[in-house]
């Protein structure tokens, strides 16, 4: 039978978010219900509240959740009751193009669960990111969930399910980062915080973060930044060069999503560089660049969308980082609040004044 919990949607373009009474169903072929017990609150919720992301209104919000997995449906095998489970929004198919070619991190077809979410009129909800994780219960494909170590804190491991894995991810496996490196990254929110800890994983021995914001910049600091740049004072590809030599950083991180900084880093790298896009830009943002400038600095321009990652290898290899205290997930971790509190906590991201608000159930 279906269940009725509390969860949080958005109604309207840029309405404030409510607390609704949700109708989960029980788990079909392939899916599975879990119990909440964490959920970060993501910029991409706020984009989905203010129609960012597309009209389908109303939106079941949140997506970077962490907990136990209550029903499985027929077919599944991965996952049981009872398993502790990180949710992640790149379930992969196993069989479309890019799966076959043993790229599954480009899965094209990834899933979701079939059946849907409602309000108690029976108004069908979207989830954000197929997930929709500002509930007390939530429905998603078994793929979605993926099994980590139960000793983490859910509030911590939880953030891996969207913008700490992005960072990560965008400058270990999109830009490659490894040992004796220099990095440096535009934007140090939560995903540009994610690349800069990714970054002193890997063995970068330079970590340039950069940001216009002093809270930030001191941040960056706990998660492996070497040095710090004022973007609001300094002409960050000069900055970039002088703490690299002369010659810039061998992989730039753009956390930010915007025109200017974009060609900051496409300049703040050293020739035959790379240069890894992870900030999200607007749809009518556009890009200039001397032709000749791309052909003559060589190196790579990349864009990373969720740090390229596989959530059944990374996850559990960054859980197990974390537990060896190698991976401080707690320092992202500005806040613990209610569901009651999401609007709050969307208000707070226009201010800079937190790095994660987390949902605790």
């Amino acid at each position: 039978m279906s269940q009725r919990v509390n969860g949080v949607i958005a109604r309207a373009k840029g309405a404030p978010v409510e607390v609704a009474t949700i109708v989960v169903p029980d788990p079909g072929p392939g899916e599975a219900v879990v119990r909440v017990q964490a959920c970060g609150v993501c910029h991409t919720d706020l984009h989905y509240r203010e129609g960012g992301i597309n009209d389908d209104f109303p939106f079941l919000l949140g997506h970077e959740a962490a907990g136990i997995v209550e029903q499985v449906g027929a077919g599944v095998t991965d996952v049981a009751p009872g398993d502790f489970v990180v949710l992640n929004w790149r379930a992969v198919c196993g069989d479309c193009r890019a799966c076959r070619r043993g790229r599954p991190w480009y899965c094209f077809a990834t899933h979701n669960a079939t059946q849907k979410m409602t309000l108690t009129d029976g108004t069908v909800l979207s989830p954000a990111l197929g997930i929709g994780a500002f509930v007390e219960k939530t429905l998603v494909h078994a793929g979605q969930c993926t099994k980590v170590d139960p000793a983490a804190r859910p509030a911590a491991v939880g953030l891996l399910g969207c913008g700490v894995m992005a960072g990560i991810g965008a400058a270990i496996n999109t830009g490659g980062v490894t040992r004796g490196d220099s990095v440096a990254v535009i934007g140090c929110g939560g995903v540009g915080d994610g690349a800069i800890a990714g970054a002193a994983l890997a063995g970068a021995t330079t970590i340039i973060a950069i940001d216009t914001d002093e809270r930030k910049l001191e941040w960056a600091r706990r998660f492996g930044a070497t040095h710090t740049v004022d973007a609001g004072s300094a002409d960050v590809v000069e900055a970039v060069r002088a703490l690299t030599g002369g010659n810039g950083a061998d992989v730039v991180v753009e956390a930010v999503g915007r025109p200017e900084t974009y060609r900051q880093g496409f300049y703040a790298r050293d020739l035959a560089g790379t240069l890894v896009l992870v900030g999200v830009p607007t749809p009518e943002m556009t890009i200039e660049l001397p032709l000749l400038d791309v052909f003559g600095r060589g190196g790579a321009l990349k864009s990373s969308w969720y740090g390229d990652c596989l959530p059944t290898r990374d996850f559990p290899m960054l859980t197990e980082l974390y537990r060896q205290g190698r991976l401080d997930l707690d320092a992202f971790v500005s806040e613990e609040i209610r569901l009651e509190q999401v609007e709050e906590a969307f208000a707070k991201m226009h201010t800079g004044g937190v790095l994660r608000s987390v949902v605790i159930f």
